[in-house]
Formats: C-alpha cells, sequence, structure tokens
C-alpha cells in the first residue's frame, strides 16, 4: 500500500482550490496524474515543517518547491507525463522555463507590489487568514520578498528605474499569454487530450491570474481577451476541482471513487509487469493520467475588465 502523502499548501477563494500559484500547480498535477494527496490547509507558511508552501510529506520525507514535487510524485508512479514523447518532453521544459522567466514576475508583481491591489485585495486576503499578531507582519514580508524576487530576476535601481522595470515585465507577460494562446489553439489541453505537467504549471499560474478580483486589471484583461486560455482554466476548475468550485470541499479534496480506486489497482498490477519486460525503456513505470471523458466548453466573462493601465 502506497505510503500517505499530505500536501501542505494555502487555502483558496475566488471560486480556487488555493490561491497561491505554486499551490495550484501541484494541486493540479495531483489531480491528474491521480495521486492520492491529502491536502492540509496552512494559514501562514511558518507552519509549515520548513517554512514555505507548497510543501509535502510523505512518511519521514518533506520536500518543497513544486518542481521537486512533481518528481517525487512520478517516482512514486504518479506521471501525469507518461504518454508524452522525447521531444514534448523538451517542449514541457522550455514552457515551463518560460513561465517562470516570463510570467511569474508579472504575476508576483499584480500580487504583492502594485499598491492597489495589494491594499484593496491581497493584503487583507491573507492577513484575514493568518493569526493576530502574525497577520500585521507576514503579508509585508511577503510583499518585500516578492519585489526582491523580480528585481534579482528583472533588474532595477540603479541600472534602470522601477517604471521601466514594471513595464518590461508586463510586456514579457503579455507576450507569454500571447504565446501560450497560439500553442493551445482548440485542443482541450497543450498536448492533446490528456493533461500534463505543462497543463499544471499554465493552469496554477493562470488561475489566480484570471479568477481573483484586482481593481488594476491590465495583465487581467489581456489574458480575458485569449478566449482559449480563460476556457483552459474553466474546464480544468470544472473537471478536476468540482467540489471546491460548488463550496463543498474547501481544503480541496474530494474522495476518490471507489471505481477508479479499483482502476488504480489494476494499473499497479499492469505497471509492474511493464516494468520488468521494458526496464531499459522505461526505469519508473508510472500510473496513466487521468482523461477527461468529458469536456464541456466554457465562456469567457467579459465585461468585467476595465482599461489597461500601468502602475506609476
Amino acid at each position: 500500500m502506497a505510503s500517505p502523502m499530505e500536501l501542505s499548501c494555502w487555502g483558496g477563494g475566488w471560486g480556487l482550490p488555493s490561491v497561491h500559484a505554486e499551490c495550484l500547480v501541484v494541486m493540479a498535477y495531483g489531480r491528474f496524474s491521480g495521486a492520492p494527496l491529502k491536502v492540509n490547509v496552512v494559514d501562514n507558511s511558518w507552519r509549515a515543517p520548513r517554512g514555505s508552501v507548497p510543501l509535502l510529506v510523505s512518511d519521514d520525507i518533506v520536500i518543497s518547491q513544486p518542481a521537486k514535487i512533481l518528481n517525487f510524485l512520478r517516482k512514486q508512479k504518479y506521471n501525469a507525463d507518461y504518454e508524452l514523447s522525447a521531444k514534448e518532453g523538451a517542449d514541457t521544459l522550455a514552457y515551463t522555463a518560460l513561465l517562470e522567466e516570463k510570467l511569474h514576475p508579472a504575476l508576483l508583481h499584480t500580487f504583492w507590489v502594485e499598491a492597489e491591489n495589494y491594499y484593496t485585495v491581497t493584503k487583507p486576503w491573507f492577513g484575514s487568514r493568518i493569526p493576530f499578531p502574525l497577520s500585521w507582519y507576514l503579508p509585508g514580508k511577503m510583499s518585500r520578498e516578492a519585489l526582491n524576487r523580480i528585481l534579482v530576476t528583472k533588474g532595477g535601481p540603479p541600472f534602470c528605474s522601477l517604471a521601466e522595470t514594471e513595464a518590461q515585465i508586463y510586456r514579457d507577460a503579455k507576450e507569454c499569454l500571447n504565446l501560450l494562446s497560439s500553442r493551445l489553439g482548440t485542443l482541450p489541453f497543450f498536448f492533446g487530450n490528456m493533461p500534463t505537467t505543462l497543463d499544471a504549471f499554465v493552469f496554477g499560474f493562470l488561475a489566480p491570474l484570471y479568477k481573483v478580483q484586482f481593481p488594476k486589471v491590465q495583465l487581467q484583461d489581456h489574458l480575458k481577451q485569449l478566449p482559449n486560455l480563460c476556457r483552459f482554466c474553466d474546464d480544468i476548475l470544472s473537471c478536476y476541482f468540482r467540489l471546491n468550485v460548488t463550496g463543498i470541499s474547501p481544503a480541496g479534496q474530494d474522495p476518490i471513487d471507489a471505481n477508479l480506486q479499483k482502476l488504480t489497482q489494476l494499473v499497479n498490477k499492469e505497471s509492474n509487469l511493464i516494468e520488468k519486460m521494458d526496464d531499459n525503456l522505461r526505469k519508473s513505470p508510472q500510473h496513466p493520467p487521468r482523461k477527461l471523458t468529458t469536456l464541456k466548453l466554457s465562456t469567457t466573462g467579459e465585461g468585467n475588465s476595465s482599461a489597461n493601465r500601468l502602475s506609476p
């Protein structure tokens, strides 16, 4: 029997199982691969064993950072990339690197650096979930860490002004969104009919930007002009996080169907046979990812976005 795996992450809001992008990446990958994750919502990251989330605990193993957590899940034979070719695997690495370089800084800026968004949305939301007196300190600390992370990757004074850095961040993010939209096209997922690691990363970075209601929405406006990306987020929420959207399961866990458990057991047996017969080809056979049986196209929200603006 597989060891229990517990995932610590920030909680959800605005119809999302978590508002934290990196937590969403791991939660989505867990759903795609069928990994039996028990999600524990933490009200501040200091309660996590290593002071950061997402954080996975399995027996005496403690792992942080999405990439390392996903690698661990693959070693446990929960692999959403089971059917990808070598070229598609290389494309996954390239696109995830693009997301980290081009989109993540803009997401951090939107949440934690843009003053109007921070004081009206981000700080009140996180502050209401952190116990006093840490609620007075932790949001500001997280904001400073986000700004430092942006400056390290994108540069800043004295080489360029903060306004120039901000403008470059949003130009890069919009180009990244355009590229993702072009790559997705009319497909349900980036590599066809099954979600993979790349889909988990794209969903994790896009969903908070798409769903959270900000007063300054320049990047959000641009995203909502790309209907296939909005449909992509809506479909994953409705098909893989149904109970979270309706508010029944705030921790992000819904019971695994008994039939799915039986199917997983059968797949385990088949994986062991494959491993013995073809060890040179596949060192670590994995559970086939969960495939959508039905996919409903959802319409994107329109009319709630305001004009594009840059912060002063």
